[in-house]
């Protein structure tokens, strides 16, 4: 900027080095011994800037209790403006500078206390973000694969072969005893399925991860299972439910003290963008559930907030574990009345687990002998037992509950794996990171016809009972559940094989969702309400019908508004609604 002499009207031109505001101290010409300039604006030139705020990744293998992550101020220019937004992981190189404190603030009367006070800041030289990568780069180049890593992704595929699903499954948290089919989910959503239409701007993009919930009775290691999914997993974040806000799950609009300017601070949700957002206690944080339902369906979080309009991505895995109302699932009611969630929410998880805690003298006696030999620290891996057969509804052809193939092959034999070791943490989220970055598997016929033919059987069994149809939805998690299942044996192709894979699993997780408490499955309960509640419900419409009419008494023949399917009742032909 120019600068122009008060008494002589001579021009000087000065630089700023660092954006510092400096004016010229003294006139230059001989003679001159003015100190005042008046700045000439119009000459000033001007680049373009921007000031973020970049904080460290923790490793997950690496648990560092008590310190919170390192933050450092970064200064971008030119062409680095904008080339970032929060949430993504970017690698930064530039220079440590140093500023006053007084200097950012524009002085003032603490401007002689303030004076000695510096702080670090980076002037960025180059940024690299990882936002087009499949697979978001940590600070120890999670996606980057050594040769030593390739050889050993060849040689694990081989030595297993078909049994990969078996050995990632029982690897996955082996200090939890048992629970196969929900490792067996939590695992396929690590993997995730493959988002379509994400770089076309003429279709709306269908999200391709997997969101799975986890319901049951205290104690039985379901939070657990979710720490050990954020330790494998490429990019995972754990969270507790009652201890987060809304903010903290989506994006926060901070004032800096310095500028006094607005800016975004990333949540849960947008710091897990590409990974895994495990949030326990989620029946904790009831007010925070509808900042989830944009999140994990358009993978997005939209804010409008202090003036500032922004769409940031959110393109992760949900995996929630939740308690129960009353300490206690009830299988008499529903899985919304259970958890006091509603249903938009609960329709978003495309795998929903029930674990229930019931009195079983041979599991209970496998159950302890795992946790003591854990405490003894002689690494003897035990066995599950052989379930229970269950009693079973009348569902046609779908066969919920029935133990199939699946289950039979995730467990190990205690005769022929006595030698079976889990494959380590750092191993399996390494071959996650693989999978999720080079594999991509398409659809084939076969398996197309499988998942087709299992949806079109569940909306035929669910259409003509009174609840709530099951949409479209359904069918979008089978395809993405097969699509992880063939990511993790690393094939390019869906097979006929992975979508029976896929059903068993959905079998399960509707099997939980819809039995009811005399063990028997009930579509009815897909609508969120159970039988009390749709019968206390008829019952009141009947009262509102009496007193409109001004009749106690009237046939079976009447239609209330209200009803719901009357021959489910007990009705007589004339009822008193007095007696009732």
């Amino acid at each position: 900027m120019d600068f122009t002499c008060a008494k002589c009207g001579t021009t000087i031109t000065r630089a700023f080095p660092d954006g510092k505001f400096s004016p010229p101290i003294g006139c230059t010409i001989h003679g001159c011994r003015s100190r005042t300039f008046s700045p000439v604006r119009s000459t000033a030139k001007a680049i373009d800037f921007q000031k973020v705020r970049i904080q460290e990744i923790l490793k997950s293998g690496i648990y560092e209790e008590g310190r919170v992550p390192r933050t450092v101020e970064c200064e971008l220019t030119e062409d680095l403006v904008d080339f970032c937004i929060p949430g993504d992981v970017v690698t930064v190189t530039g220079i440590i500078k140093v500023i006053n404190n007084y200097m950012d603030i524009g002085g003032g009367k603490f401007k002689a206390k303030n004076q000695g006070l510096y702080y670090l800041y980076l002037e960025a030289v180059s940024v690299r973000n990882s936002k087009s990568h499949a697979v978001s780069e940590e600070l120890s180049d999670l996606h980057t694969f050594s040769p030593r890593d390739l050889e050993f992704i060849v040689k694990f595929l081989d030595e297993n072969g078909p049994d990969t699903f078996r050995q990632i499954v029982q690897s996955f948290c082996p200090s939890i005893y048992g629970h196969e089919f929900v490792k067996a989910g939590i695992t396929l959503a690590l993997f995730g399925g493959v988002q379509k239409y994400s770089m076309d701007e003429n279709k709306v993009p269908v999200r391709g991860d997997i969101h799975v919930i986890v319901v049951g009775d205290p104690g039985l290691g379901k939070s657990q299972l979710l720490q050990a999914a954020a330790a494998v997993s490429p990019r995972g974040i754990y969270v507790c439910g009652n201890a987060t806000t809304n903010a903290g799950l989506t994006v926060a609009v901070v004032k800096d003290h310095m500028t006094s300017d607005y800016a975004f601070e990333a949540g849960a949700m947008v710091l897990a963008d590409s990974g895994s957002c495990c949030i326990d206690e989620f029946d904790k944080m009831s007010a925070e559930h509808q900042a989830l339902l944009e999140a994990m369906e358009q993978q997005c979080v939209s804010v409008a907030k202090a003036g500032l309009v922004a769409s940031l991505s959110a393109r992760t895995s949900v995996l929630a574990a939740a308690n129960p109302v009353g300490g206690h699932y009830n299988r008499a009611k529903t899985v919304n009345e259970n958890l006091k969630m509603s249903a938009a929410l609960l329709s978003r998880f495309d795998l929903v687990f029930i674990l229930l805690d019931k009195p079983d003298e041979v599991l209970d006696k496998r159950v302890s002998d795992h946790i003591m030999a854990l405490h003894a620290g002689n690494g003897e891996h035990l066995f599950p037992a052989k379930k229970q057969s269950r009693v079973l509804g009348s569902c046609g052809d779908i066969a919920f509950g029935a133990t199939g193939s699946l289950i039979s092959r995730l467990r190990l034999d205690h005769k022929k794996d006595k030698d079976f070791v889990p494959l380590p943490g750092p191993l399996l989220r390494k071959y996650i990171a693989y999978a999720r970055t080079y594999i991509f598997p398409r659809m084939s016929r076969p398996a197309a016809d499988i998942l087709q033919k299992f949806y079109l059987r569940l909306r035929d069994h669910n259409t003509s009972a009174d609840g709530t149809p099951i949409t479209a939805r359904q069918l979008e998690s089978l395809v993405r559940l097969a699509e992880a299942r063939a990511r993790l044996d690393l094939r390019e192709e869906i097979t006929a094989k992975d979508a029976m894979d896929v059903v068993e699993i959905m079998k399960e997780s509707l099997y939980d969702k819809l039995l009811d408490e005399h063990g028997f499955v009930d579509f009815t309960r897909n609508g969120g309400m159970s039988r009390q509640k749709e019968a206390k419900r008829f019952l009141s419409a009947l009262h509102k019908e009496s007193e409109l009419k001004q009749d106690e008494c009237f046939s079976i023949s009447v239609k209330c508004f209200h009803c719901f399917v009357l021959i489910r009742y007990p009705v007589t032909k004339n009822m008193n609604i007095k007696k009732l």
